[in-house]
C-alpha cells in the first residue's frame, strides 16, 4: 500500500514538473504608430493661433516650428499644451516666447489618449517687409508647424 502511495506521489510530481517546463507565451505590447501633422497659417500682429491634435495612445510627441515668413530671422511665441475640446482652451505646458524657425522644438511625452495643442502668438515681432525693403507693422507672418505624435 505504501508503495502505491509513493508511486502515485512520484507520478503526480512528474506531471507537475512537466507542466511547469512548457513554454509560456506573452502578448507583445504594440509600438505606437507615429503620425505626422502639419499646421500652416497666418499670424497677425497682437494675435495668437491655436491648432489642436489628438493622440491615440500615450507616447512621444515632437512639435517643431518649421518655418516663419517672410523673415526667418524673426521670432514668434510658440507653445505646446493640453487642449479642452469642450471649451476650446489651450492650456500651455511648454512655452518658448522667442521661438526661431527650425530651432524651436518641443519634445514631450503624452501619458495617455488625449487632446493636445500648439499655439503661436505675436511676441511683438509680427510684421513683414514691404516690396521696397522697409519694415511695415501690421502685416501678418506665415508659419508652418510639424507635430509628430502617437
Amino acid at each position: 500500500m505504501v508503495r502505491r502511495i509513493a508511486r502515485g506521489a512520484v507520478l503526480a510530481a512528474l506531471v507537475a514538473l512537466t507542466g511547469a517546463c512548457g513554454t509560456t507565451t506573452t502578448t507583445p505590447t504594440p509600438t505606437p504608430v507615429q503620425q505626422t501633422e502639419t499646421f500652416n497659417g497666418t499670424l497677425t500682429p497682437a494675435n495668437s493661433v491655436v491648432h489642436s491634435f489628438s493622440t491615440l495612445t500615450g507616447g512621444s510627441v515632437k512639435a517643431t516650428l518649421t518655418s516663419v515668413g517672410p523673415d526667418a530671422t524673426q521670432t514668434v511665441g510658440f507653445s505646446l499644451g493640453t487642449y479642452n475640446s469642450t471649451t476650446g482652451v489651450c492650456t500651455v505646458v511648454f512655452d518658448n516666447p522667442v521661438a526661431l524657425q527650425a530651432t524651436a522644438v518641443f519634445n514631450a511625452t503624452a501619458s495617455t489618449i488625449g487632446f493636445y495643442c500648439i499655439r503661436l502668438y505675436d511676441n511683438g515681432n509680427v510684421r513683414t517687409l514691404t516690396d521696397n525693403g522697409t519694415v511695415s507693422d501690421g502685416k501678418p507672418f506665415t508659419y508652418s508647424v510639424t507635430v509628430v505624435h502617437p
